[in-house]
């Protein structure tokens, strides 16, 4: 379920996102399969229910599968993306990290679980500070490439983004716009 009305850093961020928005599509069709399940139906809505409430029994394109496809009850938006102030988006924006994570074939161990936490924050920019956003955002094609930043490359990206302003770091496409920005500061 694509947000098509949001504007992303860069083409190469959104065409990550669609592509990880299609994975999860296509891991809810199979699961809606395997059970014979209808699209659209109350037993659908009824399932997402239950994958969300047991994250753990699911690899965390289901539960992010079923998130989209569910509305909260207290503030009326897609659950997990409502405001900040909404006990029950962030209830489940934090359950979600309960969902298995298998790492692919030829990946280094944790590719899995950086994919899926840049993705979470990417899609829930207003629960992340603007330098969160800018770090998880810019390594998300890379991971899915199959990249994994070493601790020390972490660290040092880090460190030229907590350089940036904040409005700054809403702005910059790519990490050597962060290193050219970052440069002139100590």
């Amino acid at each position: 379920m694509a947000d098509t009305m949001r504007v992303w850093r860069s083409a190469s961020l959104a065409q990550t996102i669609g592509e990880i928005e299609a994975e999860l599509d296509l891991a809810w069709a199979r699961l809606l399969s395997e059970l014979g399940v209808a699209c659209g139906s109350s037993d659908e809505t009824a399932l997402s229910w239950l994958v969300v409430d047991s994250p753990d029994e699911h690899d965390w394109r289901v539960v992010d599968a079923a998130l989209d496809r569910l509305t909260c009850t207290e503030c009326g938006s897609t659950l997990t993306r409502g405001p900040d102030t909404c006990r029950r988006c962030t209830y489940y924006h934090e359950v979600r990290f309960a969902a298995r994570e298998v790492d692919r074939p030829d990946v280094p161990a944790g590719n899995e679980h950086a994919i899926r936490v840049s993705f979470a924050v990417a899609r829930s920019r207003t629960r992340y500070s603007a330098r969160a956003r800018v770090g998880y955002e810019l390594v998300l094609p890379a991971l899915v490439t199959g990249d994994l930043p070493t601790t020390r490359q972490a660290q040092a990206a880090k460190a030229l983004i907590n350089k940036l302003t904040p409005e700054e770091c809403d702005h910059v496409a790519t990490l050597a716009e962060v290193e050219e920005l970052a440069r002139t500061r100590q």
